[in-house]
């Protein structure tokens, strides 16, 4: 039976269509709201039909109404100019768990051209679904006890092969039998994060587990193997395949020959078996990983003779996605360029000929996605579709002809904002030295003034600025919407990361004393009024910089740094313990003192002064206690954690919450300003007795030392 009931998700299509190509008539501008920025239409995974002529691809679209995602699989024809229709509803998108980003989810076509199958997590279930590519219905495919991991379509179109976990029910049983008789410490369980369905996995509060190395988790019984079904369309009938029937294994890097150096990134020819790799090369030099990126194709999984690219284009660059063009030799390859703000470009590689060529320079992202990592464009013979996006163009899908390079806008659903953003605070891509004489390039959205007006604030992020930029790496600081306020907001991409973890940190600290620096000397920003946020990494470097330098005034850090209850909460895991010593160079506490007393802000807390608002998952609060506790104490810091939240929060009230409250924190600080909302006073109030309490401090200290 077809399930042609309309659902939610088809509303988005009504709402966006106003804006489904690059010509259509242009809103009145508008405030760049927080909301706006979080509530943007993301798109994923297309993939373009059999015959060449249709692509397939996912809407996703935060509703802080009801506090999910809206997501909708759509199909739009290649040679017209008709909108995409909506042909199936998306369901919950799946999610990276160490991370909260979404999982790439890509759709198979039938070989007829009639159908679409995916993956969708609807009601609690991960199952399978096909929908007609024409939109006439949409139909459950699966209705297994157990989730769907994988699926394959069966050459004729006839069969679709899938694999599972173990049951739900199943998995539900073993979260309880641990609450009943009590969690057994060991080096699986995530201390400190929670122990029994604190986390939020496919839609429900679940517990996970430790699996592999750093900090991957996974559910309970995440580890069962595969088991492989079948289900004949014709019937939908599902059975058991025995283990003569299930299909190969996908490549995972294990069957490369251990005396090649090890590829980080691969892509499987599917016609043929050749495999295209990434490996790299250079001498690392102090560097955490080796510096340049050889392209090369293996004629076998397990060949020991690639054939390495030696043109001029392929050498020396920063390679970072591979995938091939169906029925030809060419290997198509991905290229983001540091001095360009890592904007990206195509190429493709003819193995045969050894001949390479440009495709296309884009002015920031072209992918399969923005928000999920690795995703690579839809490709056929003739045409390439990728998802593209820049510091101040929000998502739209693009058709890149292959033959001549030629690229045109197939959907455009945000083209009102990214008109917006252009008429107030463009994006300018800027470049400057520290004191070493290194580049750093980042993207800027300066805030406007008056003539004579004197200069605004500047807020700082440091990692990597990535396609659209709603608000850095894990999209906490709204920076259109700061500098829409009149803060000056910039994203710096951080350099390749070095092995001595001063110089690492370092990288950043003199990466933001260099801007503003220039900034200022060219009147352009407040010295004066300078702050600064971040996440994982960049949160590091924020605490670093606040340590060790006062060039930064007020800062949001949304991820805790190192302080021994990190390391004891994760001692007995030996992965964690090898990557200690070789990231941070510390081992425990009472092994490594000096380090740990140069390091971590928990043996700092005298020499951090400026106020912090920090904003952390529920996973990972408790670890930074040791220092943000004593800051709460003396009035210098506030502390929210969220609840179910992964490394990368991606609840929309929490990230709604999460912006507005960053919003107001670096305008009360750097311009003095305060929202007349009523529901905001109290804010205010404890934010007034943190400025008080700091400007005693700093009379009781006497004049600061130059």
């Amino acid at each position: 039976m077809f399930d042609t009931r309309p659902k939610r998700a088809a509303l988005l299509l009504v709402a966006l269509l106003g804006s489904a190509g690059p010509s259509h008539a242009q809103p009145a501008t508008q405030t760049i709201s927080p909301r706006r920025l979080l509530e943007v239409a993301d798109l994923a995974n297309p993939a373009i039909s059999p015959d060449g002529t249709r692509v397939a691809f996912r809407l996703e679209q935060a509703s802080v109404e009801h506090d999910n995602y809206d997501s909708a699989w759509y199909v739009q024809d290649l040679n017209g100019p008709r909108p995409p229709r909506q042909v199936g509803d998306g369901g919950a998108p799946l999610r990276e768990l160490s991370t909260g980003l979404p999982l790439p989810s890509p759709a198979i076509w039938s070989p007829d051209g009639r159908w679409i199958f995916y993956r969708a997590l609807m009601d609690g279930k991960i199952g399978l679904w096909r929908a007609a590519a024409d939109g006439s219905g949409v139909q459950a495919v699966t209705a297994d006890p157990a989730d769907v991991r994988d699926f394959s379509l069966t050459a004729d179109g006839e069969t679709l092969i899938y694999s599972v976990g173990a049951d739900r029910q199943e998995i539900l049983d073993a979260e309880q039998a641990e609450y009943d008789r009590g969690v057994r410490i060991d080096d699986s369980v995530m201390i400190g994060g929670g122990l029994v369905r604190s986390s939020r996995v496919e839609g429900r509060p679940a517990t996970q587990r430790f699996i592999g190395n750093w900090f991957r988790p996974a559910p309970l019984l995440f580890e069962t193997p595969d088991r492989w079904k079948a289900v004949v369309l014709a019937t939908l009938t599902p059975r058991a395949l025995d283990s003569t029937e299930t299909p190969p294994p996908r490549l995972t890097g294990a069957e490369f020959r251990r005396d090649l150096p090890p590829p980080w990134k691969w892509a499987e020819n599917a016609a043929d078996g050749r495999v295209a790799i990434l490996t790299r090369i250079g001498d690392a030099n102090g560097l955490q990983a080796r510096p340049d990126v050889e392209l090369a194709v293996l004629p076998t999984r397990d060949s020991a003779a690639p054939v390495t690219c030696r043109a001029t284009l392929c050498v020396g660059q920063n390679i970072s996605d591979i995938q091939w063009r169906p029925d030809t030799d060419e290997v198509l390859f991905t290229v983001s360029d540091r001095h360009e703000g890592r904007a990206q470009s195509l190429f493709g590689w003819d193995v045969s000929t050894g001949q390479v060529r440009r495709l296309i320079a884009a002015a920031g992202l072209l992918s399969g996605s923005q928000r999920a990592g690795y995703s690579p464009c839809g490709v056929s013979e003739r045409i390439l579709v990728c998802v593209a996006a820049s510091a101040d163009r929000p998502p739209r899908l693009e058709a890149i002809d292959l033959a001549s390079g030629d690229a045109r806008v197939l959907f455009e659903p945000n083209a009102g904002l990214g008109a917006d953003i252009q008429a107030t605070t463009p994006a300018q891509l800027i470049r400057w030295t520290d004191a070493r004489g290194r580049e750093f390039v980042g993207q800027m959205f300066e805030a406007r003034r008056s003539p004579g007006s004197p200069p605004p604030p500047l807020f700082v992020t440091y990692y990597t600025c990535d396609g659209f930029l709603r608000g850095g790496v894990g999209d906490e600081w709204p920076l259109i919407s700061l500098a829409e306020a009149g803060v000056t907001s910039v994203c710096i991409n951080g350099r390749s990361a070095e092995l001595d973890v001063f110089e690492h940190y370092g990288l950043g600290l003199f990466a933001v004393e260099g801007l503003v620096k220039m900034l200022a000397e060219a009147g352009k920003i407040d010295r004066a009024r300078v702050g600064m946020g971040g996440l994982s990494y960049g949160g590091e470097v924020t605490m670093w910089t606040l340590m060790n330098s006062d060039v930064v005034k007020a800062a949001s850090i949304a991820s805790p740094s190192i302080t021994p209850n990190w390391y004891l909460f994760n001692s007995l895991r030996e992965n964690f313990r090898s990557r200690a010593r070789s990231n941070w160079q510390i081992g425990a506490p009472d092994e490594t003192p000096d380090q740990w007393r140069a390091l971590s802000p928990a043996f700092n807390l005298d020499r951090i002064r400026g106020p912090i608002l920090f904003q952390m998952p529920e996973q990972e609060y408790l670890v930074s206690l040791e220092y943000v506790l004593p800051m709460i104490r003396r009035r210098q810091a506030e502390l929210y954690a969220f609840p179910e939240e992964a490394h990368i929060k991606f609840q929309p009230r929490h990230k709604l919450a999460v912006y507005e409250r960053n919003l107001d924190w670096f305008r009360f600080w750097l311009q003095d300003y305060e929202d007349p909302d009523p529901a905001r006073a109290e804010q205010y109030r404890r934010w007034r007795e943190m400025r008080a309490a700091r400007d005693a401090a700093a009379a009781s200290a006497g004049p600061t030392q130059q």
